[in-house]
């Protein structure tokens, strides 16, 4: 009796398990991606658009400004922060190679225009850097915590379509992961 009372017990124990590991393996297929920052928009699908200030041309400029041309939008924490500071310096170093692949670099944060033409002066920066105060586009990619964008990159086709994104960034080296991950995209579009 105390065998059968036993066995019973486990047969409910597995079962609630089975029962748990499904709905756990359907919730991880069902839901978005999310990475620190939030919920990160889909791949193969419309890059959200935005428009947002910046210390460049003529005030604004909008994702849809680059329709035809492959984006690299990059957010990050703050400008003249050394890790920000590094990538941003790869990002320019780069800048042939990008305009060879004609593909435009976008740096979005939550410093203000002002602060973005410091830092371009700075560092001798000539793409441009876009200033999201209220968090709404980070918030949108997936890129907000707190009061801060969080360092995440994501790479727009010349259709608009959303084709790759980096939720684990090394300053120091990104603009070469960036860059090798670009070619292949265009290998295969």
């Amino acid at each position: 009796m105390k065998s059968r009372r036993n066995l019973l017990q486990l047969i409910l124990k597995l079962t609630w398990a089975s029962c748990l590991a499904i709905v756990a393996v359907w919730g991880a297929i069902a839901q978005p991606a999310s990475a620190m920052g939030g919920t990160l928009p889909p791949l193969n699908a419309p890059a959200p658009e935005f428009t947002l200030p910046t210390n460049t041309g003529d005030g604004e400029v909008s994702l849809s400004d680059y329709r035809g041309q492959w984006v690299v939008v990059y957010f990050y924490p703050a400008d003249f922060t050394p890790g920000c500071t590094l990538e941003a310096r790869r990002f320019q170093q780069d800048l042939p190679e990008y305009r060879d692949r004609n593909t435009q670099i976008l740096g979005i944060s939550a410093d203000d225009v002002n602060s973005h033409e410091d830092f371009c002066d700075s560092e001798g920066l000539r793409f441009p850097l876009l200033s999201d105060v209220d968090g709404s586009v980070s918030k949108a990619y997936g890129s907000w915590i707190y009061s801060r964008s969080v360092r995440h990159s994501f790479i727009v086709d010349p259709d608009g379509m959303l084709r790759d994104r980096f939720v684990k960034v090394n300053p120091s080296i990104h603009s070469q992961d960036v860059l090798t991950r670009l070619d292949e995209l265009r290998a295969t579009s």
